[in-house]
């Protein structure tokens, strides 16, 4: 019984630990009537929090492990992975904080997040991670490079926190604005580009083609003529002056190719597209009047709304 207790008290131990070391780099985050969120001292002067606790008009503060305050800036945001950029007003007095790589975890894994209430006291919850996946895409639009789905509680606050390992380092930040009724956390790879992205070009680039597309089976006879899939993306709408309408798409166009292979439904498509950057273009083949023809499509930044 007491070899029991002892591995108890010494796990208890190590939990406490990895919660005091990331909690000297997670803040509390201050702003008008809103409820306060935490957030994480990402970089020098930069502290990265969810987007969804904010107003861009708000007047910031953050509250510090060492219970100082300092005032903050708001500086970007991308609503599609709920992550929002802070400036920081002065020195932090803090260190940014220690990352961990997401691609060793496991399910079953216990992890904890890391908080600060808006008095700035130190917040933790514990759980495992409960699923994980590759890619995801947010219903906002967002794409985050990888899906972990923590099963711990975040309580009045915690939204922005951060969730970490048993030792300490940054898996990624929590929000629960990303899917109902559970955590979802956005890894360290995704803040890194969001981040790059709302400091260098003001918000994230969400390549844009500007058509509606439908999946549709085509005709065995027109499939065995052209070689091609079953399964084409018929155009339902294209938005005037937007790349596609510029590259000569029209509406009742059948997508059957994208980058000069064959797609096989929508995902293959959104696919290519995440892959492209500013100034890219794409190849789109495409099945007009029983005969296919290719239209490169210079993708453009999504508007912003």
């Amino acid at each position: 019984m007491a070899s029991a207790y002892t591995e108890w008290d010494t796990l208890s131990n190590q939990f406490a630990e990895a919660a005091e070391k990331a909690g000297r780099s997670v803040v509390a985050v201050q702003g008008g009537a809103r409820l306060a969120a935490s957030g994480i001292l990402w970089r020098a002067g930069i502290v990265i929090t969810a987007s969804h606790m904010l107003r861009r008009t708000e007047e910031i503060t953050l509250v510090m492990s060492h219970k100082s305050e300092s005032p903050a800036t708001f500086a970007g945001r991308d609503p599609g992975t709920d992550l929002a950029i802070l400036k920081i007003e002065g020195k932090s007095g803090s260190a940014s904080i220690e990352t961990a790589s997401s691609s060793a975890l496991r399910v079953g894994q216990w992890v904890l997040g890391i908080g600060r209430s808006g008095l700035g006291d130190l917040a933790a919850s514990a759980g495992i991670i409960a699923r994980l996946g590759s890619e995801w895409r947010t219903w906002r639009g967002g794409h985050l490079d990888r899906l972990i789905r923590p099963d711990i509680t975040l309580y009045p606050g915690q939204s922005g926190s951060a969730l970490v390992d048993s030792s300490g380092r940054f898996l990624g930040m929590n929000t629960s604005a990303l899917a109902r009724g559970a955590a979802i956390t956005v890894p360290a790879a995704t803040i890194n580009r969001v981040v790059d992205e709302i400091l260098a070009h003001g918000h994230v680039f969400r390549p844009y083609l500007g058509i509606a597309m439908q999946p549709v089976e085509l005709p065995q006879a027109l499939v065995s003529e052209l070689k091609i899939n079953p399964i084409g993306l018929m155009v339902m709408n294209v938005e005037p002056g937007s790349p596609s309408a510029q590259a000569g798409i029209m509406l009742g166009d059948i997508i059957t190719g994208v980058k000069g292979s064959q797609i096989s439904g929508v995902e293959h498509l959104q696919a290519a597209l995440r892959e492209l950057k500013r100034g890219d273009s794409l190849d789109l083949t495409y099945v007009r009047g029983g005969k296919t023809a290719t239209a490169r499509v210079k993708v453009a930044d999504r508007p912003q709304r």
